[in-house]
């Protein structure tokens, strides 16, 4: 199965006789009418409008911004003028398609402009391999499967996230915790709060809330510590990114950086939103962190109740009120230090942190799992669109084709 494929089954041909590409449609945010369709940029769907413009299923790639990103959509959607989207699939499989244009690594074929950007016209010229159409749905089959998992899995993720944020909602907005009937309010600087429960600055509730450390490019190398970035540090998880950048032990040391350890809260002080926390309940690698991120080691609150309540939509809006700079907003460490945390009854606090410990542990599971699919994914695409994986005698469903 790993034998190149007969090359008479296959056409050498343009780019052009696969797919015809052309130039999405200009759509100004004072324009946009309130509707269900999909708003594609060159980062994928950014927003919605009531009119389309392209039937369904769409073909979209990037055309400026984010260069040869590859978009999928089952439904009728507006591609923006920073998009190229597929105008005729000259009877390929459309879903084939999507995955043979993320093969071709549209990217580098910028044109040679001052602003990079994906030239048409020269990519229509490329000349590529293609499968007879039979062919074609088998490896969309198999690539969709792929697909649907990952898929799937963010659907879960996304319900387990939601069912935290409404027992958040219910016990630490509404106060109907468990054992909250009888128990009266007090004032308190963020509003009446049950008696037993304070607020806090988060320095209060920790060892210590220290930046991370300032590593040029010339002190990268190694491979003893990984250098977590801001991007790495999303809305209650951790984000892979692909960019790995490490340090050795040697530069730990001269540069007296802090170690990032599990247990630990890590905040970023930039957007976007800027004061979104990850807890660190693992680490894959011993671990340092850009000096945009803040490190918090809490020692008198739950850390995952310290960083799902700093990621709650009140503390969200707390850190973008006082987030400052001409470029970038960020918030400073001390502003971060004096943030007003509420800091529910020990026993509330314990209760809830079990029910996170639960939904995480089924969310860490799953993420984990669409990693590895992406990367089975990703390693398959470029060897079944090649041909280097023989799929032609495999006894595939492909069900029917798309139009």
């Amino acid at each position: 199965m790993t034998a190149l494929v007969d090359a008479a089954a296959w056409k050498v041909v343009r780019l052009g006789d696969v797919v015809t590409l052309q130039r999405g449609f200009d759509l100004p945010n004072s324009e946009r009418l309130a509707g269900t369709v999909p708003v594609v940029s060159s980062s994928g769907v950014t927003g919605t409008h009531s009119l389309a413009k392209v039937n369904a299923p769409a073909v979209v790639t990037g055309r400026y911004g984010t260069l040869g990103e590859v978009f999928y959509l089952t439904e009728a959607c507006w591609p923006l003028n920073t998009t190229l989207f597929v105008r005729d699939f000259h009877g390929n499989d459309p879903r084939f398609c999507h995955y043979f244009l993320q093969a071709q690594n549209l990217g580098v074929h910028d044109g040679g402009a001052a602003v990079p950007g994906i030239n048409r016209n020269v990519v229509h010229e490329l000349p590529v391999r293609v499968p007879p159409l039979a062919t074609q749905r088998k490896i969309a089959a198999i690539l969709s499967a792929y697909d649907d998992l990952i898929e799937n899995n963010s659907r879960r993720i996304r319900i387990l996230e939601e069912m935290a944020e409404r027992i958040y909602h219910e016990w630490f907005l509404n106060f109907r915790y468990p054992g909250y009937e009888g128990v009266p309010l007090v004032d308190s600087e963020l509003g009446s709060i049950p008696v037993g429960w304070r607020v806090s600055p988060l320095r209060v509730l920790c060892e210590y809330v220290a930046d991370g450390d300032w590593i040029e490019s010339k002190d990268q190398g190694g491979d003893d510590y990984r250098l977590l970035q801001v991007a790495n540090i999303g809305v209650g998880c951790f984000r892979e990114t692909g960019t790995y950048r490490f340090i050795g032990a040697e530069t730990f040391d001269r540069l007296r950086c802090t170690e990032v350890c599990v247990g630990d809260v890590l905040v970023s002080r930039m957007p976007d939103p800027v004061g979104r926390a990850w807890f660190v309940d693992r680490l894959g690698e011993r671990a340092i962190t850009a000096v945009d991120v803040a490190i918090a080691r809490p020692r008198a609150v739950s850390g995952r109740f310290l960083a799902f309540t700093l990621n709650s939509a009140t503390l969200l809006r707390y850190a973008a009120q006082r987030a400052s700079g001409t470029t970038r907003a960020r918030i400073t460490r001390k502003d971060l230090e004096r943030f007003p945390v509420l800091v529910a009854d020990p026993s509330v606090q314990a209760r809830f942190t079990e029910v996170l410990e639960r939904l995480g542990e089924l969310t860490t599971t799953m993420r984990v799992q669409t990693v590895r699919l992406t990367a089975g994914r990703d390693l398959l695409v470029p060897r079944l669109i090649s041909g280097a994986v023989d799929v032609e005698d495999l006894d595939i469903p492909t069900g029917e084709a798309a139009s």
